[in-house]
């Protein structure tokens, strides 16, 4: 069972909202190489506001996960796409279906 989370919060700068949509869209093939990651989603709320939720079993899953190719690649973008650092939070979850 999924224990552990993360959520991260990324606001696009304006006129960016578009290159967000592809970027979180490419990572998908990128998380589906990591074992550990059980359920990932990137999101968006209204007009520049997207996320990624993703779930894991394990701290290891987690860790493994931040060092990961997607992490990456979102602080190497973060410069150009978002109007601030992306706001990552983690998770403890305490009921799962």
């Amino acid at each position: 069972m999924e224990k552990f989370a993360l959520l991260a919060r990324l606001e696009a700068k304006p006129g960016r909202e578009q290159d967000v949509v592809a970027f979180l869209k490419s990572a998908l093939p990128l998380v589906l190489e990591e074992p550990d990651t059980i359920n990932w989603y990137g999101w968006q709320i209204g007009e520049s506001t997207f996320g990624i939720f993703d779930t894991f079993e394990t701290e290891e899953g987690r860790k493994a996960h931040l060092a990961g190719k997607i992490a990456e690649a979102l602080m190497a973008n973060a410069g150009e796409l978002l109007s601030k650092e992306p706001s990552i939070e983690f998770v403890s979850l305490l009921a799962v279906k």
